[in-house]
């Protein structure tokens, strides 16, 4: 068997769960790892058990509730090699239980009785094993006559395994009617997995001798098995750069914004629909994108075509942009990804692939993906906003606001506070006509033009006009016009 140092983590064969346990589990150690039927505690230990073979180490299953042939189909059906893998197959089912007096030695409830000990100790000696899952434990509960001699009983198999020099992993059927608290002593680590809804989440709520990330934490499970999303903290995570000047590419939008849209900070488009939010982002990408800076857009209203086939009637070069790298155009449907998924997929973009800018096409279609897989996704967005600026990287969201004219509002999410920068687009109605404007609200890092200019979308692009001081009242969507004296 390896030999382990204090130093040393144990992986858990679940992506990204080991940066949530600060690297791993402690080597030589128990951990539980609790949670209702179907919250996937199997699956945790299958993922645990596979993760040996890829280090050259073994692994034993004690299985006491579904039979070792289900839990091999259940673990090639993932694709996770447990072909290495040992069974002590202790279900009702099970080949130890095949032979009525084995079986009735169980039913007796002496612990004293050497069959399950022995058992488990033969297999252990026989296989010297790196890993045990014992799955689930609580199951031997039901083979001792008191609730002390069941503590005492995984007391005392929890120190052999240990003296051994094996990392374990327990499985609790946590539930109301079978509390496991006495387990929860026991252990070093304590593992909750819980389903709420659509949600699973896994949160770390004790881990002796080490720090872990709070949760809790997105958890889904598809044909691969499982994975862990980690929840969002942006206080762990910072990059210095130099603070520039984003620019529009349009002379008379750069004025608006004393040279452009700071670096580093959070750019709202607010407006009704059709009004060009879509079209004044990809301006601003597009622009980068002459400078070699990458962007990526995700969508949460329309689909990549009509992106793309708007881009191209507006005179924005997108399509090749996508096909020389600079921009990456996403389409985030309702219920496609899990929040924390979605921010994995920022994080990745931001930190493996040097992108600069990130632009979240429609803060209603976002909030209205992840209503279901959030307890609040507008308080995450404040978090994502956090995460850019940490990182040193440009956001640009754009806001429907539902009002196509009247009283104005800078945001309907009450997440006007998150931007740094506000570039508000109108429709308006002069003299019989349906009219477009732009300005900007709020500046945080520069001064701005405090004036409001025409806006128009053509074919050569954006169309930015002279200030129109002689208007009144643009915000309430029927101006004035009134002369100077």
């Amino acid at each position: 068997m390896p030999a382990s140092t204090d130093t040393s983590r144990v992986e858990t064969g679940v992506p990204r769960a080991d940066g949530v346990l600060d690297g791993g589990l402690r080597p030589a150690s128990a951990t539980l790892v609790r949670g209702a039927p179907g919250a996937g505690k199997t699956i945790f230990g299958l993922h645990f058990l596979a993760a040996a073979g890829d280090r050259d180490e073994t692994g034993l299953y004690i299985n006491l509730g579904e039979p070792a042939g289900y839990l091999r189909e259940t673990a090639e059906s993932f694709g996770l090699g447990v072909s290495d893998v040992g069974f002590l197959d202790l279900s009702p089912s099970g080949s130890q239980f095949q032979d009525d007096g084995t079986y009735d030695l169980f039913r007796s409830g002496e612990v004293e009785n050497p069959a399950l000990v022995d058992s488990i100790r033969e297999e252990i000696e026989a296989i010297d094993p790196d890993r045990v899952v014992i799955d689930p434990v609580t199951e031997i509960r039901h083979l001792t006559p008191d609730e002390r001699q069941f503590r005492t009983q995984v007391l005392s198999l929890l120190d052999f395994l240990k003296a051994s020099g094996a990392t374990i992993l327990l499985t609790s059927q946590a539930a109301p009617s079978i509390p496991d608290d006495d387990l929860q002593f026991l252990v070093d680590a304590v593992i909750d997995l819980l389903v709420e809804g659509n949600r699973r989440t896994l949160s770390v709520s004790k881990f002796r001798g080490s720090d872990a990330r709070a949760g809790p934490h997105t958890v889904t499970i598809d044909d691969d098995g499982m994975h862990l999303w980690p929840a969002l903290d942006p206080s762990l995570h910072g990059r210095d750069g130099p603070l520039g000047t984003l620019s529009s590419g349009v002379d008379e939008l750069d004025a608006l914004l004393s040279g452009g849209i700071t670096t580093g900070t959070i750019a709202f488009l607010s407006g009704p629909t059709g009004v060009g939010k879509t079209t004044t982002g990809l301006q601003f990408v597009s622009e980068a994108a002459t400078r070699g800076r990458r962007s990526v857009l995700y969508s949460f209203e329309e689909k990549r075509k009509t992106i793309l086939t708007r881009a191209e009637a507006t005179g924005i070069p997108a399509r090749e942009m996508v096909e020389d790298g600079t921009l990456l155009i996403k389409e985030i449907g309702p219920d496609e990804l899990a929040l924390d998924e979605f921010i994995h997929r920022i994080r990745t973009e931001v930190e493996e692939r040097s992108t600069e800018i990130v632009m979240i096409d429609g803060v209603t279609g976002y909030e209205r993906a992840f209503r279901e897989g959030s307890d609040d996704p507008t308080h995450d967005l404040v978090k994502i906003g956090r995460y850019l600026r940490n990182m040193n990287v440009t956001g640009i969201a754009t806001n429907e606001v539902h009002q196509i004219t009247g009283e104005f509002r800078a945001t309907e999410q009450r997440v006007s506070h998150l931007a740094d920068s506000i570039i508000l687009l109108r429709h308006v109605e002069y003299r019989g006509e349906l009219r477009k404007v732009i300005g900007v609200l709020k500046m945080r890092t520069s001064d701005f033009e405090t004036g409001i200019r025409t806006l128009e979308v053509t074919g050569d692009g954006l169309v930015i006009g002279d200030p129109l001081p002689e208007l009144r009242g643009i915000l309430t969507g029927t101006p004035d016009w009134r002369m100077e004296d």
